[in-house]
């Protein structure tokens, strides 16, 4: 997914957490956003079911109620993020750094520190 892509996502679903009946929420369910630079990106309550996030870098990122299961967080950096209550079952939280992020009520049940290969 393109860099300009990305940001046309990030704006519609601003919009439609602002309002449900404006922009849409973001649904980037499977996508490849491998190496993606998020920092700061509010994605709180998207679908990233299943994402390629690995190397990502996610510092400050809100996800409060995402949905990432099954998510490649692999080495991805989501210092400071917030992952209230995100749902990460069955994610690879492999070499992930989670230094300083909300983990309240997080969802971690099938969750791997690596994927079995």
């Amino acid at each position: 997914m393109k860099p300009e892509d990305i940001n046309q996502v990030l704006e519609k679903h601003r919009q439609w957490l602002l309002d449900h009946t404006q922009g849409t929420r973001a649904d980037l369910h499977g996508v490849n956003l491998s190496g993606a630079y998020l920092r700061g990106a509010n994605l709180r309550e998207a679908d990233l079911h299943g994402v390629n996030l690995r190397g990502a870098d996610l510092h400050g990122v809100n996800l409060s109620g995402a949905d990432l299961g099954w998510a490649n967080l692999g080495w991805a950096n989501l210092g400071g993020a917030d992952l209230g209550e995100a749902d990460l079952r069955g994610a690879d939280l492999h070499g992930v750094n989670l230094s300083g992020a909300n983990l309240h009520g997080v969802n971690l049940r099938e969750s791997e520190d690596q994927m079995p290969y």
